[in-house]
């Protein structure tokens, strides 16, 4: 592909030379941003002609007569419109997919370990392994779970999900996501949220990267009402971070990839579609660093529900009963008296896909390892490992317990998660998971309260 001319605000969001990336602060903002000053219109979406000759292309995220609050869309001033590419054609979609009922749901705990860095040539599309799901693109429910490994950027090549939204967790190296709408960079422990149709590129700055997706086909992700917690705390707004406008003006042959009802397509272009101009609107990629949660809990007894440790949520059509929630368990300190500090033995209705980022994991002493994950289904019994619940048990609670160094997050939903066939038969499975509480002891005796 050759550049034919490229402005200096893409130059400088591309990293060519230039100071760090520019971002928008604020989650859920109506954001407008221009890359060439007067390229956004004044007081109108779509003039007649537009600064430039750039072409106006609204980007709806949510149907048109969504609630306001709720409502998602962006105008996009670009230098071709969207159609321009040739007829879609089916492509192979190695092991990403949505197909959720290729196998039987299991009731059992299952746990992996770190999937390894391909030895191929693997870009991020190509490197994204699905490792269950539920509900699907067409009933606009549920959400799919991947991991990806890549050790390729994206040349040439360009990707948006129709299906869904697609919460990005790095793991090991940083993500560079050239988008329609400008530019972010993620590292490990923090997240990129691309939405749905938005189209993008992968590069990695550091050669190699691995994670996990959550492909969210329900409601956006949105943050949580806080309720009694007031006006502050958990994941703020301000620290969400949206890109500025950056595009490419290129010419040359590129393959445009989309992945729809499931499936993958590609079509060719002449183009790089990464040519938006300007823009404005709320239907928009952003950023968010993990680190800067602000963790709530307990000062007195029991240790709290998960739900106080939701950074995003996607809601379902039922009040309270989200259809995806994203949790993550940072650093942070337990105070509570006369409790057992980690996390109490449950049997929750929702389905629990866990993964680790960095450190470890404070309800499991071992087998837990950054870069694996975890799956306990709905009804399935699970919780501290044995090692941990005796430690735990005879552990001084005149001290507080400093977690830290550590980020681990979790993907739960209200529907049962399915695993696919590829993570079931996968090396990485851990065969002797259940092992891990066969150690608890009875410790039961009716002649001493």
């Amino acid at each position: 592909m050759t550049t034919k001319t490229r402005d200096k605000a893409s130059e400088l969001a591309r990293g060519a030379g230039g100071p760090a990336l520019a971002y928008l602060p604020g989650f859920g903002n109506h954001f407008a941003t221009e890359a060439l000053p007067g390229a956004l219109p004044s007081g109108q979406n779509s003039p007649q002609r537009c600064p430039y000759g750039l072409y106006a292309e609204q980007l709806s995220g949510t149907a048109f007569t969504a609630p306001r609050a709720a409502n998602r869309r962006t105008w996009l001033y670009r230098i071709r419109p969207g159609a321009v590419h040739r007829p879609f054609r089916r492509v192979d979609a190695g092991r990403f997919s949505s197909d959720f009922g290729e196998v039987a749901a299991t009731p059992n705990q299952l746990r992996w370990d770190p999937f390894p860095i391909p030895s191929a040539p693997t870009d991020f599309v190509d490197g994204l392994a699905t490792m269950a799901g539920n509900g699907g693109p067409e009933a606009q429910s549920g959400c799919g779970i991947h991991l990806y490994a890549a050790n390729r950027p994206m040349a040439d090549r360009y990707f948006y999900d129709a299906d869904g939204e697609l919460l990005i967790v790095p793991q090991q190296g940083r993500l560079r996501i050239a988008t329609e709408l400008g530019v972010l960079e993620a590292e490990p422990q923090e997240i990129a949220v691309v939405p749905r149709g938005v189209r993008f590129r992968v590069e990695l700055p550091d050669g190699a990267a691995r994670g996990y997706v959550c492909e969210n086909f329900g409601s956006p992700f949105r943050l949580p009402d806080l309720g009694p917690i007031g006006s502050n705390g958990l994941a703020n707004p301000r620290d969400f971070l949206t890109p500025v406008a950056a595009y490419e003006d290129q010419e040359g042959r590129c393959e445009l990839v989309a992945k729809f009802m499931g499936g993958l397509w590609a079509a060719e272009m002449d183009h790089s579609p990464l040519d938006v101009v300007a823009w404005h609107g709320n239907h928009v990629p952003y950023k968010y660093d993990l680190r800067l949660f602000n963790t709530i809990g307990s000062i007195s007894y029991d240790h709290p529900d998960p739900s106080i440790f939701l950074v995003l949520q996607s809601v379902s059509d039922t009040p309270g009963v989200d259809n995806v929630d994203f949790v993550i368990f940072p650093p942070r300190w337990l105070v509570m008296q006369h409790t057992f500090r980690p996390p109490w033995y449950h049997r929750n209705i929702a389905g629990e896909f866990m993964g680790l980022v960095h450190g470890v994991y404070d309800a499991k002493a071992g087998g837990f390892l950054p870069g694996g994950a975890s799956l306990h289904n709905c009804m399935t019994g699970h919780g501290p490992d044995a090692e941990t619940f005796e430690k735990a048990s005879r552990a001084d609670l005149s001290r507080p317990d400093v977690i830290g160094d550590t980020m681990a997050f979790m993907f739960e939903t209200r529907l049962a998660i399915r695993p696919t066939r590829y993570a079931l038969e996968c090396a990485e499975l851990q065969a002797d998971y259940y092992q891990c509480w066969q150690g608890l002891k009875k410790h039961f005796d009716p002649s001493k309260p």
